[in-house]
């Protein structure tokens, strides 16, 4: 029977029958046995976290978060691709178990295409697109740039977070977020503001209440300064704000949640590294007139349980810690908060990531390994996100931030950046006895130990894509060797000056927002070397990642 699309009826033995024939959009798939080994790379893991430090509203008061949550998965699977709905519906109607592995890498990676394969589709055979579903698929970087070039007075929409490019007889027109995923939002915002009445917490019920009204206008400056004095047990954030998803531009944030319960005897010890912000800036390695003292001095630090996220944070790999507000004004104005996921961090740290270094790393920096470095650097890599440059003036004297500069390439820059700066501020912080109990070879050894985990992410991955550059550099300056034994090795001396000097390099492209500098470094160093390839070869048998399963509240 030949369906094209619609319903047609039969009359049989007196009765009538519906017949509907939905177009299938799936029409080729990866083997099975592709899909089954890529879901093996995803290590699954019982999240956990103590509910007795939770009273009964807050209990009820999670629950609805995690309804609204749900919520922004279906608003980053709209983000991701247009034909996301369609796809997953005809998996999950598919009556064919072997679709069922499909239909689970699917739902992991927000898409046909595996994150952690360089984005390789695994169903229909066609590319990713770079703009995702943020602009017209056929839509070119010069005919976006040409418009705005003619309509100036557009170009502050086009290059607005929140707007999607359509096109409407023929010209290209932005429309807001709030307005193009209206039904989502309208959902959204109910969960949020019910969730309001339920809490018993001040600070909470005040950012959620502003949180909903600014998901239906798309500004976010108020709630994102709410955000930052949330002091209750729960740790909440919830609207679009990464841009990595927009490989076209870099300018339009994607969707996410993490929902969380504060470890606030943890965040109390790491409270004291609030008070050293304008210290790390002041010893960044860039002349005094890149320096940037005017972002806030509230830089709050929490360490958190993660209870359930969705959207950009989960899509493929897990998120570790975060740095928010992106907004350059708000971090002006009052800096930005650093929120560490422990129980994530240590499952990641135990399933994926002992078991890498077991394998690469020479018998010296192995022992010299552990948790406690590896959880430091994460901390202070989100710490270096909200350092260096912000605001910048361009040799043209246009005034901008470091994002719109760089455009497509700032996630991998900002990200090699915060990586790179997160080892140099620990060495820092270590010299000084702030951060205790580490050695600064320990620190080296383990932020080694670290790198191929984020690579193998995927190179086209901002995160994996910054760590490529980290590695191939400090390889050229011989920082990092490979040992007779064919194991990974460092020389202290040249370890930490190539860090200093990598340090210096990304920040000063950022400073001066130079683009083609950016693609320069970019191109030279993000490369899968032999020395590279022949080490994931190594590690092809083991978790990736963790595949997150929630605790039921």
């Amino acid at each position: 029977m030949n369906c094209a699309g619609f319903k047609f009826t039969l009359l049989l033995l007196g009765s009538i029958v519906l017949i509907s024939c939905a177009k299938r959009v799936i029409t080729s798939r990866a083997p099975l046995e592709y899909v089954e080994k890529q879901l093996k790379k995803l290590a699954p893991v019982q999240i956990e976290f103590n509910s007795a430090t939770l009273n009964e509203n807050e209990i009820k008061t999670l629950k609805k978060l995690i309804e609204a949550a749900k919520i922004i998965d279906r608003l980053f699977l709209l983000q991701v691709y247009n034909e996301n709905p369609n796809i997953q519906e005809e998996l999950l109607k598919s009556r064919n178990p072997n679709d069922k592995p499909y239909l689970e890498l699917f739902n992991i990676m927000f898409g046909p295409w595996n994150r952690i394969d360089h984005d390789r589709p695994f169903i229909n055979s066609k590319q990713k697109p770079l703009g995702a579903a943020f602009y017209p698929e056929d839509m070119t970087k010069d005919e976006f740039l040409n418009h705005i070039k003619k309509h100036p007075e557009d170009k502050e929409a086009f290059e607005s977070n929140f707007t999607v490019i359509r096109r409407k007889e023929g010209k290209l027109v932005a429309i807001p977020y709030h307005e193009y995923f209206k039904n989502e939002i309208e959902k959204l915002t109910k969960l949020l503001k019910e969730a309001a009445t339920i809490t018993t917490d001040s600070t909470l019920r005040k950012y959620l209440t502003l949180r909903a009204n600014a998901l239906l206008t798309d500004d976010y400056y108020e709630s994102d300064l709410a955000w930052m004095d949330l002091s209750g047990n729960l740790e909440v954030v919830i609207g679009p704000y990464e841009v990595y998803e927009d490989r076209l531009f870099g300018y339009k944030a994607a969707y996410e949640a993490f929902i969380c319960v504060v470890d606030k005897e943890e965040s109390e010890k790491l409270k004291i590294l609030g008070n050293y912000l304008d210290e790390l800036e002041s010893n960044l390695p860039i002349p005094d007139e890149y320096k940037n003292f005017s972002r806030g001095k509230s830089s709050p630090i929490k360490v958190v349980n993660e209870v359930f996220s969705a959207g950009d944070t989960k899509a493929g790999i897990q998120t570790t810690a975060f740095n928010l507000p992106n907004d350059e004004r708000v971090r002006k104005d009052r800096g930005s908060k650093k929120v560490m996921l422990k129980n994530i961090a240590k499952a990641k740290y135990d399933k994926c990531w002992i078991p890498i270094v077991k394998r690469i790393l020479a018998d010296k920096p192995l022992k010299n390994t552990s948790f406690d470095a590896y959880f430091n650097h994460v901390l202070m890599h989100e710490i270096s996100h909200g350092l260096g440059p912000g605001f910048i003036t361009m040799e043209n004297g246009e005034k901008t931030t470091v994002s719109k500069a760089l455009k497509d390439l700032y996630p991998t820059i900002e990200e090699c950046k915060a990586d790179i700066l997160g080892i140099y501020n620990l060495l820092y912080l270590i010299d000084k006895n702030v951060i205790k109990g580490i050695s600064k070879y320990e620190a080296m050894a383990t932020y080694l130990g670290g790198m191929y985990r984020s690579i193998r992410f995927g190179i086209n991955e901002a995160h994996g894509g910054g760590v490529a550059i980290q590695f191939n550099y400090l390889m050229e300056k011989g920082a990092i060797f490979v040992d007779d034994n064919g194991k990974l090795d460092l020389n202290e001396t040249k370890m930490q000056e190539g860090i200093r000097d990598l340090a210096k390099k990304v920040l000063t492209i950022e400073a001066k927002g130079n683009y083609a500098e950016a693609r320069r470094l970019i191109e030279k160093y993000r490369q899968i070397t032999s020395i590279m390839d022949n080490y994931l070869k190594m590690l092809e048998d083991l978790p990736i990642d963790i595949k997150p399963i929630y605790p039921k509240i």
